[in-house]
């Protein structure tokens, strides 16, 4: 979050990610299954399970490997029950945080997460100590070297507002698209309709404040988000920091 922008943190995450590409892959195969599960395996009718299959495919899992966690979810499963669990708190420099768990148990999961944010100097909450600042919105992420030759800015901005955006902005090497959460999955459809390749998309939290944040501050906040990404059962985080891009190694 470069600023009030994702980039530099969207390219840091994806450079971690590549060293840890099977544990995102077994956490968008736990997703799957588990919105498959309860909500049936047609992505057209599940909600929930085409945000997870868009976010198994930004993190380029093989389509058998999703077929596969969507018949598991659908048929005899794994043997194992997950409960979806939120969690909220601050992190070092009172960074506002929330987690999205899916765990198979509820105790040991509050204990490890617990023991992550104190050895950060942070502070796991009560349930709405942070979240009365967040709103669920739909976001989707433009590389502008990959749709120049696509569409230019004009007709972007005509196509994205046509099929349901609330607004797109400008982040430099590339473009941010927000939308009403229900209006999420038609625009995405729309802009790859298009030919347009999405860099990143889902339902997000945006925070109505911000922490702004560089040099040693940004790392300690970065070291601990990426201990609590790196945590099994964790399967999203929302924060309110804004990172300078000089604060990341």
């Amino acid at each position: 979050m470069a600023g009030h922008s994702k980039w530099a943190n969207i390219r840091h995450r994806k450079g971690r990610q590549d060293a840890k590409r099977s544990k995102i892959w077994s956490k968008c195969s736990r997703a799957i299954i588990v919105a498959a599960k309860q909500g049936g395996g047609d992505p057209g009718m599940n909600t929930t399970l085409r945000y997870a299959i868009d976010e198994a495919k930004s993190e380029n899992m093989p389509k058998d490997t999703i077929q596969k966690a969507i018949d598991k979810g659908t048929g005899d499963g794994d043997g194992v029950s997950y409960e979806e669990l939120r969690y909220e708190g601050y992190g070092p420099h009172g960074v506002a945080v929330m987690l999205d768990l899916l765990t198979d148990n509820r105790n040991r999961s509050a204990a490890e997460i617990r023991k992550i944010f104190e050895k950060h100097n942070g502070n796991l909450g009560a349930t709405g100590c942070v979240s009365y600042d967040f709103t669920a919105v739909g976001e989707i992420f433009l590389a502008k070297e990959k749709i120049g030759g696509v569409l230019n800015e004009d007709a972007l901005m005509d196509l994205a507002l046509e099929n349901g955006a609330s607004d797109v902005e400008d982040q430099g090497e590339g473009w941010r698209i927000e939308s009403e959460p229900t209006d999420y999955g038609p625009l995405r459809d729309a802009l790859e309709a298009a030919g347009l390749e999405i860099e990143q998309g889902g339902v997000s939290q945006k925070p109505g404040t911000t922490v702004e944040l560089s040099g040693g501050e940004a790392q300690k906040v970065m070291n601990f988000i990426e201990a609590i990404e790196d945590h099994d059962d964790v399967q999203k985080l929302y924060g309110n920091h804004a990172i300078d891009e000089a604060g990341l190694s």
